[in-house]
């Protein structure tokens, strides 16, 4: 499974860096997205699950970030 991590990243360059990261797997295949709180984790998700992929997880790690398990879909 692929890790992207996106911490540190700013909206909407976390979205765009989320999609290229993403032309690398197949339809089906799943990935972790490590994003920061506020806009990131709110913006994200929302604008991936848009795009067809499917939000499997997403979950706050201890440290204060989230970690988001996405599916690939069809785009």
């Amino acid at each position: 499974m692929q890790t992207i991590d996106l911490r540190g990243i700013s909206c909407p360059t976390n979205f765009v860096k989320a999609k290229l990261a993403l032309e690398d797997l197949e339809v089906g295949e799943t990935a972790l997205i490590l994003l920061d709180d506020g806009e990131p984790v709110k913006n994200v998700p929302r604008s991936l699950k848009a795009d067809g992929h499917k939000i499997v997880a997403l979950k706050q790690s201890d440290d204060g970030h989230y970690v988001l398990e996405l599916e690939k879909g069809e785009e």
